[in-house]
């Protein structure tokens, strides 16, 4: 089954947000960083070609300079403009799955400066499914593209609102562009080709089976992204991670911890999706989330929940660990780098 296709006009949009966009544009060409939505999480974008613009975009996050941008562009014709030698694989994916949640690790071509890819000879492209962010991208013209990472700081919860951006980013930002919630909510699949196998160096909306039905060919799944040659965005082993500490444990554990927190008189949210083993009588120290059964409609709301209790001022948040199954592989990815520096979760 063909992934699904988005089209946009112009229509998509109102008069206010087309003048905003407009606007936008000017700041990008003139070395402005924008805030932009897509259907996975929010950008900080700037000018591809602007080494000065992209060294802000770094300052911002207060991200490493070794850590490659990836680069949205807002048509697939674009594509060989910033890439070279793109496989048959590759230009399969792209034909399938663009406009969509999917970064392809391509070969870069000399137009793409060594400030956004980390000095790496590949660049991390896609063809965002946003009406906002297409119409910026076409705003900017053909030989535009816009290096974006997600609009928040370095190594901390993606924004999924353009409210989640002025929090964490206020002013530094020259615009933020509001396009509503997004629609996915995690960040995308990233797949390589190194020796023309398809290789998925950090899981998303778009699954290995998906990827594999578009290739009718198998696609390989990297256990250790971190002792890979091409260094992604999200690989570090600490990301995605609110500022509560944050364990993640099976049905069976997960109220037997949250009750040894409560007798020291430890404020826990306990996230859960499945209600196993959930007690019949509450505590005062404890409260409970449930999340959908959906890996889908789990993913979209995930951010944003994480975000809002890790400003309730609880001491611990709880997570129940999700399903193993090839569709949940991208929650489970967010939580154990969001659980990374957690005490006694290894």
């Amino acid at each position: 089954m063909k992934h699904t296709q988005y089209a946009f006009t112009q229509s998509d949009l109102s008069p206010v947000q087309l003048d905003q966009i407009t606007a936008a544009a000017q700041i990008l060409r003139t070395g402005g960083i924008v805030a932009f939505p897509t259907e996975t999480v929010y950008g900080l974008g700037a000018d591809v070609t602007n080494p000065v613009a992209i060294e802000k975009i770094y300052k911002i996050k207060q991200r490493p300079i070794d850590h490659p941008l990836i680069v949205h562009i807002g048509n697939i014709s674009h594509l060989h403009y910033w890439a070279q030698a793109i496989s048959d694989s590759a230009w399969k994916l792209a034909n399938h799955f663009w406009p969509g949640p999917l970064t392809l690790i391509l070969p870069r071509s000399n137009r793409i400066p060594d400030s956004v890819t980390g000095g790496q000879g590949t660049v991390g492209i896609r063809f965002p499914a946003h009406p906002v962010a297409l119409a910026l991208l076409r705003a900017l013209g053909p030989e535009k593209a816009l290096a974006a990472p997600s609009a928040n700081r370095f190594g901390r919860i993606s924004p999924t609102l353009a409210a989640h951006v002025h929090q964490e980013l206020g002013s530094t930002v020259d615009m933020i562009l509001d396009g509503g919630a997004c629609n996915v909510g995690l960040e995308s699949t990233i797949v390589s080709f190194h020796d023309e196998i398809p290789q998925i160096l950090r899981p998303g909306s778009i699954t290995l089976l998906e990827l594999e039905a578009a290739l009718n060919n198998s696609v390989i799944l990297a256990h250790h992204i971190n002792n890979q040659s091409i260094r992604t965005s999200g690989s570090l082993p600490a990301h995605y991670a609110p500022m509560t500490p944050l364990r993640v444990y099976s049905n069976t554990q997960i109220w037997q911890q949250a009750f040894i927190l409560a007798e020291k008189n430890l404020r826990v949210m306990v996230i859960t999706w499945s209600n196993t083993n959930k007690p019949e009588f509450s505590n005062q120290f404890i409260e409970q989330f449930s999340m959908p059964e959906d890996p889908v409609a789990y993913g979209r709301q995930l951010y944003a929940k994480l975000r809002q209790f890790d400003q309730a001022e609880f001491d611990y948040m709880l997570i129940e660990s999700p399903p193993d199954h090839p569709n949940w592989l991208a929650i489970a990815d967010r939580l154990q780098r969001a659980s990374y520096h957690s005490p006694d979760n290894n």
